[in-house]
Order: structure tokens, then C-alpha cells, then sequence
């Protein structure tokens, strides 16, 4: 549990030099870093440790992104639309190429932002492996025709390309970061805060960018644990130990009390993926079987204590617009019977404890699925340990809580991720040229309610393989004193949490 904050001494050079991952003049400015001089420092419990090593190519990034560490050449607007960010402007030459003008910015540690820089992040991402869920439908291809402007193309048209560059794994980082043979955005990015200290999983230190081309941070810097309890996460908050506690628990809800609680919708899902390619589930039947033994409103009333709601599809009521075009799944396979069920091998059922009701969550589809005839052993470990092995095909069944606009703001690089042939993040192992073909049709479509439309037929395709049985929509819940503590960002799409403007006082 994190501990009550104390006032942190300067650290000695020789210690700064060796211990701090960034360079000696920005990790160790006396400014501010006590606390005393210009507004306190801002203590921040999250619920999922560093996963690789703070990797932008992972989601490591949307850590960063939370602390107001990383930005890309763009930002989303409340309603999902692509605003400015390092790039004050950009157009559209064609149907494949967009050019982007960058604004007068440095990184972090010191050096000037310029086009080379964002052609060198953009193609590490493009190369990396795996590669970004947010490629995983698309390629890019950047370019620098001077030094403040970036052209950039796509193997297909992709109109939503300037709010995919919003997307924290393709935030732009200095040159120094790719140093070394990993990628470091500790000192090396260009946000409000400076990731100054990684102490493994247990704990990281930011200090205010001093020289952020916005609004400086009104926090002097950022103490932060990762506890993957929500129960210690909570008590952390009502015991006064932390400022800010991300993903408050729904069963610590209402002991904290409205004060402390701040609840919103959500774009989040959370599904159970059926290993289509292995195992059980291979079988079309026995998915059938599953998703007719799930009862949605039961793990909503009894887990969630009516703070969900029970589920309609892939998109739930985060997605407003999701249900006036949604169609009902056709060509479902037919359902295989308890007897036929129960001859079949133990299935292994996983799920991560970083999310506190997803633990009862297996819980209570273990015994559904057992009623069905299923047997079931439940693997529920910290997500660090588990995301590989998901990745990889080697559980059964998975339960996971997923942003459907996480990526760009529009569910298409969802549906490509998690749902095709080449998906970077396709844990039910699915290839069926059905789905890639409408997911593809969605993703070439530039008009907003026709590309809405193409996305709900999509839907509707990935739901009749029953590759994922969607278990119930999220409503999330953040915690802190909203008399003491000011400016924490409470966003749908979860990319910021903590932003420029978070104080205490």
C-alpha cells in the first residue's frame, strides 16, 4: 500500500547521476521537487504496473499518456476529434497522404523538436514488435520534406489518420530515446511531466517540464505507485495516503462515499474471448454453447452492484451511436448440448487482478459455464504476468475489460485489432475472411455515419463467430477529494488522468 507522503531530501549528484534515468539537469532540478515552494506534489496510486519496462509500443503507454509524460502530433477532443498537439496543423493532399506542420517545441531533455524526430518515432513504431495495435490495420510511411514538416502516407486511404497519431504509442521522442537498443521515453518525450525514476514495478517519480511549450504543470511533480489491489488502492485514498487513485473498486464505492468518488461512462467492454484456434473452443458449437450459458445481468446486479450495464454487443452505451445501427448476428453456430459439453477436456479460464471485480468475474462465469457443463480451472494472476501467454493462445478462455475507442477515438482499430486475421491484439486467435472483409470495408469509409454503419455490420459479423461473448459495458470510477484536489481528467477513452492542470489545494 502506498505509503503517507513525506518531504523527500535532495538527492546528492553522484546518486542523481547513477540512479535517475534521465539527464542530471533535468532529473534533479531543485525546483519545486520538495514540495514547499510552489504547490505540493501530487501522490498517485495506478492499478497496472509498468508491463514492459515503459514501452511506448505497448499499454505502458497509456501509462504515460495518463501521467502527461508522451503526446504525438495530435490530441483528441472531448467528442473524439483530432485537436493540435505537436502539430499545430495539417491537411490532406490526397486520398493516401497527409502533411503535418509541427510546432516550435523540445523534448524533455533539451534538444529541439524537428520533422527527423517524428519520421524516426513514427518508423520505429511502424517496425516494432509486436507492432502498435493501432498499425495493426494500417502502415505507415513518413517522410521529412523540411525540418517542421512531416508527410506522411498510408498503404490505404485512412481517414481517420490525425486522430490514430493522437494514439500514445506513437508519441514522439527524441533521438536519445532509441539509444541503447530498447526505447526509453524516460527524459525523452515533450509532455508536462518528466519520467525521471522507474522503480521497477512497484513505483515511478515525475518531475513538472520546465520547459513544456504549454501551460507548465501547476504540480511540482508526480509520486507514484502501481498497486494492482483496488481494495489497497482504495484504502489508500480514504486514509489520506494518495491524492488520486485510479480505478477505484465497485465494492469500495460506496464505503468511500460521493466526496471521494467519481463515477462516468465509459466506452469499456468487458468480454470473455474463446481461443478459436485451439482446444474446446475451436469448435463453433461449444463457443455457442458458452455464450448461451453467460447471464449478463447476474454479473452486473452481483459484481457490479448495478454500476454497469448489462451487455449488448462489442460497443455499449459509451458509444452512443452504437445502438441505432446495431444488427443482430446471423449464421451463429448451433449450440451444442450440456451432454456433448461435458465430455469435452478442463478448459483453463484466465483473467488479471489489476481490475479488483474481474477476479469474482471469472468467479461467477466459472459456475455458469460449469452449469453448462464445462470444467473449469481459473488462472487469475497480476496482468503483467498473464498478457504474453493471452497473446499467444494459451488459455482457453479470457476474461478482459477492453476500450473499444482506445486507439483512435472510433472502434474500427478495435475491430481490426482484436478481430483480424493480422490483429496485434487478437487474443481469441480469430481469422475469418468474413469479418477482415467488413472490417476492412469500415476502415476505407471517410463519411462518419457511413463508416458508423459499416462498423455496427462488422459487429454484427465478429459476433456470429462468437469469438468474444460480451460479458457487460463498464462505468468507471476514479477516486479523489474533489475539495482538496483539482483538475484530474476524467476521461471516456482513459488516455488522461492526470494533466497539466491536476493540483492539490
Amino acid at each position: 500500500m502506498p505509503t503517507p507522503r513525506r518531504r523527500r531530501p535532495a538527492l546528492p549528484l553522484a546518486l542523481c547521476a547513477t540512479a535517475l534515468l534521465v539527464p542530471l539537469a533535468t532529473a534533479c532540478s531543485s525546483s519545486g521537487t520538495d514540495g514547499s515552494a510552489d504547490g505540493q506534489r501530487l501522490r498517485v496510486v495506478m492499478a497496472f504496473p509498468p508491463a514492459q519496462a515503459m514501452s511506448p509500443y505497448g499499454d505502458d503507454a497509456v501509462t504515460l499518456s495518463r501521467l502527461a509524460v508522451i503526446e504525438g502530433l495530435t490530441t483528441l477532443g472531448r467528442n473524439g476529434d483530432a485537436e493540435p498537439a505537436l502539430a499545430t496543423s495539417w491537411k490532406r493532399d490526397n486520398d493516401r497522404t497527409w502533411t503535418f506542420t509541427l510546432r516550435d517545441a523540445a523534448f524533455q531533455d533539451g534538444t529541439k523538436l524537428t520533422s527527423a524526430d517524428a519520421v524516426r518515432s513514427l518508423r520505429a513504431a511502424e517496425t516494432a514488435s509486436p507492432k502498435p495495435r493501432v498499425l495493426s490495420d494500417t502502415r505507415l510511411t513518413a517522410t521529412a520534406p523540411d525540418a517542421r514538416t512531416v508527410r506522411i502516407s498510408t498503404a490505404a486511404p485512412d481517414p481517420l489518420l490525425p486522430q490514430r497519431l493522437a494514439n500514445p504509442s506513437l508519441t514522439i521522442l527524441s533521438e536519445a530515446a532509441y539509444k541503447g537498443g530498447g526505447v526509453n521515453p524516460a527524459g525523452h518525450a515533450t509532455g508536462p511531466f518528466t519520467l525521471s525514476k522507474v522503480n521497477g514495478a512497484v513505483s515511478a517519480t515525475l518531475q513538472r517540464n520546465d520547459t513544456y511549450w504549454g501551460a507548465k504543470a501547476k504540480a511540482p511533480g508526480v509520486d507514484v505507485k502501481f498497486v494492482a489491489d483496488g481494495t489497497a488502492r482504495a484504502n489508500a485514498l480514504r486514509t489520506g495516503s494518495v491524492d488520486v487513485a485510479e480505478y477505484v473498486p465497485i465494492s469500495q464505492a460506496s464505503l468511500l462515499g460521493e466526496k471521494l468518488v467519481h463515477a462516468f461512462p465509459s466506452a469499456r467492454t468487458n468480454g470473455l474471448s474463446l481461443n478459436t484456434r485451439h482446444g474446446v473452443f475451436a469448435d463453433p458449437a461449444m463457443r455457442a454453447a458458452a455464450r448461451e450459458a453467460i447471464d449478463s445481468g447476474a454479473l452486473v446486479k452481483g459484481v457490479y452492484e448495478g454500476r454497469a450495464d448489462t451487455a449488448q454487443g462489442l460497443l455499449g452505451p459509451g458509444v452512443p451511436w452504437a445502438a441505432a445501427d446495431r444488427t443482430a448476428p446471423t449464421d451463429r453456430a448451433e449450440a451444442a448440448g450440456k451432454a456433448e459439453v461435458a465430455k469435452t477436456e478442463q478448459i483453463v479460464l484466465a483473467t488479471y487482478t489489476n481490475r479488483p471485480e474481474l477476479p469474482e468475474v471469472a468467479t461467477v462465469v466459472q459456475q455458469q459455464l460449469t452449469a453448462r457443463g464445462f470444467t473449469v480451472k481459473q488462472v487469475v494472476r497480476d496482468y503483467a504476468q498473464l498478457e504474453a501467454d493471452a497473446l499467444a493462445g494459451k488459455y482457453d478462455a479470457f476474461i478482459q475489460a477492453r476500450n473499444t475507442l482506445l486507439d483512435t477515438a472510433d472502434p474500427v482499430s478495435y475491430l481490426a485489432s482484436d478481430f483480424t486475421c493480422d490483429g496485434s491484439f487478437n487474443i481469441s486467435q480469430l481469422c475469418d475472411k468474413r469479418v477482415d472483409a467488413a472490417v476492412a470495408t469500415a476502415a476505407g469509409l471517410a463519411a462518419t455515419d457511413d463508416r458508423h454503419r459499416a462498423e455496427m455490420a462488422a459487429e454484427a459479423d465478429i459476433l456470429g463467430t462468437d469469438a468474444l461473448v460480451p460479458l457487460l459495458h463498464e462505468r468507471f470510477v476514479q477516486g479523489y477529494d474533489d475539495s482538496r484536489v483539482h483538475g484530474v481528467s476524467l476521461d471516456p477513452m482513459e488516455r488522461t488522468l492526470i494533466t497539466a492542470d491536476t493540483r492539490v489545494g
